[in-house]
């Protein structure tokens, strides 16, 4: 099972040079940059741990990319996603969000069935990583 959130998930997992060509067109659009990492990827979980704080005036993708390569060397069994972030139209929008790291081995996700009231029926998703703390998932 390969994780999908960002923009190029569905894709094969970047290269290096593929990374760095992203990073470019980032700083060339003079969007700020944030690193962000989990071991918990369910796909509600939208709060990611921040690396640091917000690369607001990078302007070389050999920088970032160094920062890139740091996070994963501390992380090296985590999700790592780049944020870029657009602030032209006075608020910071999210324009571009992909994968840079992923564990060797994505267990997945087991769907949940439960009978409510009536006839109602809730489902819900429920990673298999999640069954181990925090810190010892991958």
């Amino acid at each position: 099972m390969k994780l999908t959130q960002g923009t190029f998930s569905y894709l094969p997992d970047l290269t290096e040079a593929q990374i760095r060509k992203q990073l470019d067109y980032i700083l060339a659009q003079g969007w700020a940059v944030s690193l962000e990492y989990t071991d918990d990827p369910h796909p509600r979980n939208t709060f990611w741990e921040i690396l640091g704080r917000p690369l607001l005036d990078l302007r070389d993708a050999t920088s970032l990319m160094r920062e890139v390569e740091a996070c994963r060397t501390t992380y090296p069994k985590h999700y790592i996603k780049v944020n870029a972030f657009d602030s032209t139209h006075g608020i910071e929008s999210l324009r571009l969000s992909f994968i840079v790291n992923r564990p060797s081995y994505e267990p997945g996700f087991r769907l949940e069935r439960a009978e409510a009231a009536g006839r109602t029926v809730r489902y819900t998703t429920r990673s298999y990583a999640a069954d181990r703390p925090s810190g010892e998932r991958y």
